[in-house]
C-alpha cells in the first residue's frame, strides 16, 4: 500500500466524518426544525475541536482498514466496520442517552451509518 493512497483514503473519510456532524445533526434534532434556524448559525456551532478529533478517527480507521484490506481480507467489509462501529460508538451513546430510549436509537443509527459510508469509502479506495 502506498502512501498516497493512504493519504487521499485518510482524506476522504475525514471529509466524511466532517459532513456526518451536519448529517447527525439533522437525523437528531429534525430536519424542519434546522431549516427553520439556519439563518441563526446553528450549523456554524459545531466546535472546531470537534472536527479535529473527527480527522483523528478517520485516521485510525482508515490504517484498521489498510491492515483490514492489506492482509486479512476483502469480503464482508460491511460486517467488520458495523461491528468497529458499534464498540466506538455505543459506549459513548450510552452514556450521553442514559438509557435505550428513542433518542439513543436514532442517535446510533446515525452513528452507525457513518462508519458504513466510511467503510465503503475506504473498500472504494483501498482495495
Amino acid at each position: 500500500m502506498t502512501l498516497g493512497r493512504l493519504v487521499l483514503a485518510w482524506f476522504l473519510v475525514a471529509v466524511w466524518f466532517g459532513v456526518s456532524l451536519w448529517v447527525n445533526l439533522f437525523i437528531v434534532a429534525g430536519v424542519l426544525r434546522i431549516l427553520s434556524r439556519l439563518g441563526d448559525g446553528v450549523l456554524a456551532n459545531i466546535p472546531g475541536t470537534l472536527l479535529y478529533w473527527r480527522a483523528l478517527e478517520a485516521l485510525a480507521l482508515t490504517l484498521f482498514a489498510s491492515l483490514w484490506f492489506d492482509s486479512l481480507g476483502s469480503g464482508q467489509w460491511w460486517l467488520v466496520f458495523l461491528l468497529v462501529g458499534i464498540l466506538a460508538t455505543v459506549p459513548v451513546q450510552l452514556l450521553e442517552r442514559n438509557g435505550l430510549g428513542r433518542a439513543f436509537v436514532v442517535a446510533e443509527a446515525g452513528e452507525l451509518l457513518r462508519y458504513l459510508v466510511a467503510g465503503a469509502l475506504l473498500a472504494w479506495r483501498l482495495s
